[in-house]
Parts: structure tokens; C-alpha cells; sequence
């Protein structure tokens, strides 16, 4: 096992014959909040709130540095997990949710994985983006991309919209000019910034609407 690069990540061994995204990415819960900080508990739960991490099917388990790194499927979803020990076979775990900036999304995780324990549904996942939002950041990031390649603002309104939709007369006045405009400078600012900062502050924004 590697140690971490200071991204937040660890430079876990990759298997060369697997494409990227079909591989799994640990995080370190400070720099992903939805990362849950689980610990053994003496305290008495029932058998279906004890976790046995080792023998639980598909989970992908993983230990660093830092100690054991977990990707647990439950209720339909994956739950990510880090321990700095590995808690013996079906104990109890309680979890830790320090008061910072990031409590409030620790908390939805928290929830998301005791109801899956719970085997009830789960709601909406923390870092989920509403769909206009989402396909916003899609076309920012395509006409960053397409930008970069040297294409016009023209160009790149064709590649993004239909073409029938760019007026052969009045293009500078036409209001995809000024929506492709937006889209570069909104594609640059997230190339400059990191993605979790990006994420942290629009909804930061958003809960104060």
C-alpha cells in the first residue's frame, strides 16, 4: 500500500488490465466529508447494526497508512468508510461527526448509511446535483474543452446546441453568444478550482438563498 499524495487520496496498487472508472477510489474523510469515521463500541446493538466488514459481499476494503479504508454496497447505495482499526468480527460501530463546516453533510451520510442498516430507503445522496445544474457543469466543461482547441465562441455554440438554433445574421447580439461566453468562463473558473472547494461553496450559497 502507498502512502498519500496529499490529495486526499492514497496511492493504492491499481490493477493495469482494468479500465480507471471501473476501479475503486478511496478518500480520506477530511477532505471528503461523506468519508464516515467509524469506530468499535462495546455497547449493546442488535445483530443487524454489527458490521463485519470483512465478510460483508462486495465490499471493497482497503488498509493505508492511516488505517482501513471501506467501500461498502448497502441499501442500494455505497457507503465510504474509514476506521484506524479494523473492529472484529459483528461489532458494534459508532460513528464520529466532528462539529465543522462539514457536520451538516457527515450527518446526511450518516443517515443515508443507519437507514441502509435499517432497510429503508435512503433519499437523495448528500453530493447529489439537481439535473439542470448538473448539465450545466456538462456543457461548462465541454466548451472548456472545446475552447482550449482554439474554436469560437460560434463554433463552440454549434457543437453545444443545435446548429439551425445559430442565426446566420445578428450572432453577437444573438443570446447563445452571450450563453456559450458564460459557459467558457464558468469551464475556466472550475479548471482553476479544485472540485470539492467548487461544490463546498455553491451550496454554501445555495443554503443561503
Amino acid at each position: 500500500m502507498g502512502s498519500s499524495d496529499g490529495s486526499g487520496g492514497y496511492r493504492f496498487p491499481a490493477d493495469p488490465q482494468k479500465a480507471f472508472d471501473s476501479q475503486a477510489v478511496f478518500w480520506a474523510p477530511e477532505v471528503l466529508p461523506t468519508v464516515l469515521a467509524l469506530r468499535a463500541t462495546k455497547c449493546v446493538v442488535p445483530k443487524s447494526h454489527q458490521l463485519d466488514l470483512v465478510n460483508l459481499p462486495a465490499t471493497e476494503l482497503r488498509r493505508a497508512p492511516d488505517g482501513w479504508h471501506a467501500i461498502v454496497p448497502l441499501g442500494g447505495a455505497k457507503h465510504r468508510i474509514w476506521l484506524s482499526r479494523l473492529p472484529a468480527s459483528g461489532s458494534a460501530v459508532v460513528l464520529d461527526l466532528p462539529l465543522d463546516g462539514n457536520f451538516e453533510l457527515r450527518l446526511q451520510a450518516a443517515r443515508r448509511f443507519w437507514l441502509a442498516l435499517e432497510h429503508r430507503p435512503l433519499g437523495t445522496p448528500p453530493l447529489a446535483l439537481p439535473a439542470l445544474k448538473r448539465r450545466r457543469l456538462i456543457l461548462a466543461l465541454r466548451a472548456l474543452d472545446a475552447w482550449q482547441e482554439g474554436n469560437s465562441y460560434r463554433q463552440i455554440a454549434q457543437g453545444l446546441f443545435e446548429s439551425h438554433r445559430i442565426a446566420d445574421r445578428g450572432w453577437k447580439t444573438d443570446d447563445l453568444r452571450s450563453r456559450t461566453i458564460r459557459l467558457v468562463k464558468l469551464g475556466r473558473r472550475l479548471m482553476r478550482l479544485r472540485c470539492r472547494a467548487f461544490l463546498q461553496k455553491g451550496r454554501r450559497r445555495n443554503d443561503s438563498s
